[in-house]
Formats: C-alpha cells, structure tokens, sequence
C-alpha cells in the first residue's frame, strides 16, 4: 500500500464521519418536523450543538486535510473538480461556523433562561432551514468527488447547480412551521 492510499482512505473516512453523522441528525430532525414532535427536534438539535464542536468540526477539518495532502503531494489543485470541492467546503464550513455554532449556543442560552419558548422553536428552524442548504452543497461535493467533473461535463455541472437551488429553495422557499401534524 502507498502513502497516497492510505492518506486517501484517511479523507474519505472522516468525510463519511462528518457528512454521514451529521446527516443522520439532520434528518432526526426533519422526521420529528413532520411528525410535529417538538421534544425530538429539540433533541437532535440539542445533540447537533453538543457534537458540532467536538466531532462534526474536527471530522470536517480533517477532511480538508487529508484533501489538501493528496493535492499538494499528488493531484494539484488545477483540476475543476478540486476548484468546485474547496469552494463547496468553504461554504458549508461557513455556513457551520457563522449559523451553526452562534445559532446554536443562542439557542442553548435561551433555553437555559427561559426554557422552550416559541423564540426557540424559532431560532431552531432557522438552523433547520440552513442546514437544507448545507446539505445540498454537500450532496454536490460528494458527486463532485465521484464524478470527477470537467468543464466539458455540462450535463453534471448543471445538476450540481440544479441541487444547491433546490436546497436554497427548500431552506429560504417558504417559512416552515413546527405544527403538530393531525393524527
């Protein structure tokens, strides 16, 4: 095995990491939306600000890490796919430290003083809307990875755009409230 195998195997594992665990919360989070569960939301976001400082940063770090050693050893950076991946994790690392974490901890703050308020549930959503961004740009860093994609790959290109408009149309289409569903 050489080096560049294993650093590849290394970025790849803390990308699932941090794409994968996250994901999962997120979509804890969207479940319990639907289901009107305010308790559950509460949890997962709960849990999304515990983990988002301690696990989901480093994992993302070391994600970029790992990438930037395997294109300054082996790869290069002239390639568009590298160009279309930093960019996609320079937004969703910005989207973590300037909404996440300051949203989060605001949100922590609250309800430590004043418990579940519907300034919560609010401040909770506006996380939950962001993170239907995040997560498209995401999903297009990790085709982006597989596919490989060039200037000439239009039709790839194009469904990369198409995805983070869907996400930003999920995330800021509409404003999304936590009601209980009827049963």
């Amino acid at each position: 095995m050489d080096w560049y195998s294993i650093v590849k195997f290394l970025h790849i594992v803390s990308a699932i990491l941090w794409v994968g665990g996250g994901f999962v919360l997120f979509l804890l989070g969207v479940l319990a939306e639907r289901a009107g569960d305010i308790e559950d939301k509460l949890q997962a976001m709960r849990a999304s600000g515990q983990l988002g400082g301690k696990f989901f940063a480093p994992m993302s770090m070391l994600t970029l890490v790992f990438g930037l050693v395997m294109c300054g050893f082996w790869v290069g950076f002239a390639e568009l796919w590298i160009v279309i991946g930093l960019v996609g994790y320079a937004t969703t690392f910005s989207i973590g430290m300037l909404i996440f974490k300051p949203t989060g901890e605001r949100m922590g703050d609250v309800i430590a003083k004043e418990g579940v308020t519907p300034a919560v549930l609010a401040i909770g959503q506006r996380m939950m809307n962001w993170a239907r961004l995040d997560y498209a740009v995401m999903l297009v860093i990790i085709a982006d990875m597989v596919l490989k994609p060039t200037l000439h790959d239009i039709g790839i290109l194009a469904g990369m755009a198409m995805v983070v408009a869907l996400g930003a149309a999920l995330a800021f289409g509409g404003s999304r409230q936590m009601v209980p569903s009827a049963a």
